[in-house]
């Protein structure tokens, strides 16, 4: 069983940076790929990024690449995701998720009650 609470979410103008933040409970953290969705209102949930339970791999939607992040310290039982150049579409709330990994919400066993990220043009 892992619990998931997410932080670092608040208001930020277009072209900013923010860190999310996923403080993670439970003993086998480790064990699990982790991964960041979004979702905006009136919209689906959307995969952002995903990373590896050793954090050797990661994989990023097209829409996000180069400018997000994902990392994790499984010391602190923390995941993080950088969000750099952040543009208004991108006003979600941000969800981080531990399971098998990949891109497929369903792949995903545990989440967390989401950050909300609101960017301003």
């Amino acid at each position: 069983q892992v619990q998931l609470v997410e932080s670092g979410g608040g208001l930020v103008q277009a072209g900013g940076s923010l860190r999310l933040s996923c403080a993670a409970s439970g003993r086998t953290f480790s064990s699990y790929a982790m991964g960041w969705f979004r979702q905006a209102p009136g919209k689906e949930r959307e995969f952002v990024a995903t990373i590896s339970w050793i954090g050797g791999t990661t994989y990023y939607a097209d829409s996000v690449k180069g400018r997000f992040t994902i990392s994790r310290d499984n010391a602190k039982n923390t995941l993080y995701l950088q969000m750099n150049s952040l543009n208004p579409e991108e006003t979600a709330v941000y969800y981080c998720a531990a399971g098998a990994g990949g891109s497929g919400s369903g792949r995903y066993n545990y989440w967390g009650q989401g950050t909300q990220v609101t960017v301003s043009s």
